[in-house]
């Protein structure tokens, strides 16, 4: 059984005691959240699609870590007009275990 979840905008496929980084949420580590927003669920042959969201389905998780990813550089450059700008960028990320999916 899994869910498809949207968090930040974007989109997670859940599965029970799997792990996910979403975008940097308010919980404190150890903390349990509901996530409401959910768009599938899908169970063996069964699958419902949310219009857009499922009625009654929600997933709960737990707060596993909150971490900042890999540094990425960001780098402008224009040819013959030394214009150059050099940027670095590191992303808040939330670690989550899912717990239960109910639907």
């Amino acid at each position: 059984m899994y869910a498809i979840i949207r968090s930040g905008g974007k989109q997670y496929r859940a599965e029970v005691g799997a792990t996910i980084d979403v975008d940097r949420l308010p919980q404190q580590v150890g903390e349990s959240i509901e996530i409401a927003d959910v768009l599938l669920i899908a169970d063996g042959d069964e699958t419902r699609i949310g219009q857009p969201q499922v009625d009654g389905a929600s997933v709960s998780a737990t707060v596993v870590d909150q971490f900042r990813g890999k540094k990425i550089i960001v780098y402008k450059y224009r040819q013959r007009t030394n214009y150059r700008r050099k940027q670095g960028h590191r992303q808040y990320y939330t670690r989550l275990r899912i717990e239960d999916i109910r639907a």
